[in-house]
């Protein structure tokens, strides 16, 4: 299943285009999806024949800003995916919404499945990107004082306060279960009741696992194009481990779904060996849901 790309993924996507689009000009733009552009003031065509200045990260946005105060912003959702080829690459059939011709090349979107969630703006000053912002703390540059503020400013489980674009800027699904994993702290703890302690391990772990990533993603790329954005990978703690056991204690991952989301976890390291009831499951299961890890293995 696709995934969201998070601040890793993001970063790297921008640190690509950056060697490759910075100082070209797009030279025109070609729209296969009607419902790919989000605004009409600024025309599409505005960006045409401009050089591109600079990229930025917006939350999991890709921001791409040309001269005259121009910008593209793209949202990638969970299914789009940036794809470089050569000059006047065809926009794939079937999964193809469009191609940006730039003078080095051409930056093609796709998004897997039927559904048509990726987004694309142009706006005329600096200023609007703010209304793209949800305003969530960049957790790479702020102090463990100003993380801790902004996690007490609500009370909500880790697992939701970590993947709020309110709270914080640029995790998700993926990322979260493996900073909640690396710093031995249940999904569903709620934040309030965290003691000094444990916020710190959290934010070192969050810290680490986000600049690991990044490194790791950076050499994965080396110096081509990131082609393989996924939140499934083998070297993942818990993210998508479902039943494989952790790399830690070796207990198995487990899972709780809600909707279209899947939180993973080891009970052993993370819940003092408590078994989080998955709602889909217990209501079958009722009272022979098993409630420790030991139950499981």
């Amino acid at each position: 299943m696709p995934h969201m790309p998070e601040l890793p993924d993001i970063t790297v996507y921008i640190e690509s285009l950056e060697r490759r689009i910075v100082g070209e000009v797009l030279e025109r733009t070609r729209i296969v999806s009607p419902f790919l552009l989000r605004t009409f003031e600024p025309a599409m065509d505005a960006v045409h024949g401009r050089q591109v200045r600079q990229l930025r990260r917006i939350g999991k946005r890709i921001a791409i800003g040309f001269e005259d105060d121009l910008w593209l912003v793209l949202h990638l959702m969970i299914a789009g995916r940036l794809h470089w080829k050569k000059k006047g690459a065809k926009v794939p059939s079937k999964v193809g919404l469009a191609a940006f011709d730039f003078s080095s090349g051409t930056l093609t979107l796709t998004e897997a499945g039927s559904k048509r969630r990726a987004s694309l703006h142009v706006l005329s000053r600096e200023e609007s990107l703010r209304q793209l912002d949800p305003g969530g703390l960049e957790v790479l540059s702020a102090s463990r004082d100003e993380f801790a503020t902004r996690l007490r400013s609500a009370n909500h489980t880790l697992k939701r306060a970590l993947t709020d674009p309110h709270l914080f800027s640029g995790i998700g699904n993926a990322y979260s279960d493996e900073i909640l994993h690396r710093a031995c702290l249940s999904p569903i703890v709620l934040t309030q009741r965290l003691n000094d302690e444990q916020i710190a391990r959290l934010f070192e772990a969050l810290r680490g696992t986000l600049l690991d990533w990044i490194a790791r993603l950076r050499a994965e790329a080396g110096d081509g194009f990131p082609e393989k954005v996924t939140a499934f990978r083998a070297d993942m703690a818990v993210h998508g481990r479902f039943g494989l056991p952790c790399p830690v204690c070796g207990s198995p991952v487990q899972r709780i779904r809600y909707a279209d989301n899947e939180t993973n976890y080891c009970a052993r390291c993370q819940t003092d060996g408590k078994v989080l009831a998955d709602r889909s499951l217990s209501r079958l299961l009722k009272d022979d849901w098993p409630r420790h890890i030991d139950d499981w293995e």
